[in-house]
């Protein structure tokens, strides 16, 4: 559980040194590596072209991290290959007054760490946002995001996301796009709605915690809050995943739909299927709305084949499920198309 103090420490001093490209490195990728004291975002703007890979050396790096769409086919990996061992972290939130007096973050602003390039690579790393709204009262947009992701071909393998409200806004680099993302075998903790967004996203062998929250109603929180476009078929997709929690049992929502006010035609669609899903997540009623002019049950959410305390089915039509010929089609290849993640 992502606690501040004693996850994520200080910075260790020392001057900005990138080393030399690798020339061993396979396919003849151009390598900078990034050590405690340097900069991501710096080797970040260094990048010239696609096919650059950035190597983060054991550290905290106390910083965000904003990765333009120019620089395609980026990989971004920690060295150790231990997800724990190399973490890029910050503090603001959607109500978090910026420094120049402009006014506040918002959600996506927020975000730790932020991507629109096509073909990004996340590997062996943490994204954190370790903002907490104990500390900060005064602010009503609590909304803190670890990673914002557009740009088509985006994969995320063995990396932790870390936050509490929004954790990881799973987007798509226009409204009318459906960029595919692929995750696996990552770790993704928080409270409120804290995998969200617009994406074809599909999650494989990854594992959902929800947070405990000092709070007095339920439920606490949801795991997923998708805001699919009306015109895509296939939105997010959890398949052999763990959903695990840390606060009590049923204190949580499976999912809920966002309809954003910028897109009211969104059609929000998930599919959860052949995963194991724990006690913390309300069996008898496992999704609610966001909004009464959007009701869940009007929305694409479908299960399949789930198992654990949290997938047992109380009155089918609170849990809608896909008979195996519709099962057939939402599998990580018909969501991901031409694209095979390597």
């Amino acid at each position: 559980m992502l606690r501040r103090r004693t996850l994520l420490g200080g910075l260790v001093g020392g001057a900005l040194a990138f080393g030399a490209p690798d020339a061993s490195a396979r396919d003849h990728r151009r390598v900078l590596h990034i050590r405690p004291g340097d900069s991501v975002q710096a080797a970040v703007d260094a990048v010239t072209g696609p096919g650059w890979t950035l190597l983060l050396h054991p550290g905290t790096y106390r910083e965000t991290v904003r990765v333009p769409a120019g620089a395609a086919e980026l990989t971004l990996r920690g060295i150790t290959g231990d997800p724990r061992d190399a973490t890029i972290v910050y503090d603001n939130a959607n109500g978090t007054r910026k420094p120049d007096g402009s006014g506040t973050y918002g959600t996506a602003g927020s975000a730790t760490f932020s991507s629109a390039a096509p073909g990004l690579t996340l590997l062996d790393l943490t994204l954190a946002n370790d903002w907490l709204r104990a500390d900060h009262p005064d602010i009503t947009g609590t909304q803190a995001v670890a990673a914002y992701l557009t740009g088509d071909r985006t994969r995320a393998e063995n990396v932790r996301f870390l936050a509490h409200q929004d954790t990881l806004f799973t987007d798509t680099s226009a409204l009318e796009s459906f960029d595919r993302q692929y995750y696996a075998h990552c770790y993704v903790e928080g409270d409120v709605d804290f995998v969200f967004g617009r994406a074809t996203a599909v999650f494989d062998h990854c594992r959902f915690h929800t947070l405990p929250r000092d709070v007095d109603f339920t439920p606490k929180g949801m795991v997923f809050a998708p805001s699919t476009a009306r015109a895509n078929p296939h939105g997010t997709l959890a398949v052999r995943c763990r959903f695990t929690s840390g606060a009590e049992d049923g204190a949580y929502k499976l999912a809920r739909p966002w309809v954003p006010s910028y897109e009211t035609t969104a059609w929000p669609a998930l599919v959860v299927r052949d995963s194991v899903i724990g006690p913390g997540i309300d069996a008898p009623a496992p999704y609610t709305n966001m909004r009464d002019a959007y009701p869940w049950q009007s929305m694409r959410f479908r299960e399949y084949r789930n198992t654990g305390p949290g997938a047992a089915i109380t009155d089918p039509a609170d849990r809608p499920q896909l008979t195996p010929s519709e099962a057939a089609l939402h599998t990580p290849a018909a969501y991901l198309g031409d694209w095979t993640p390597r």
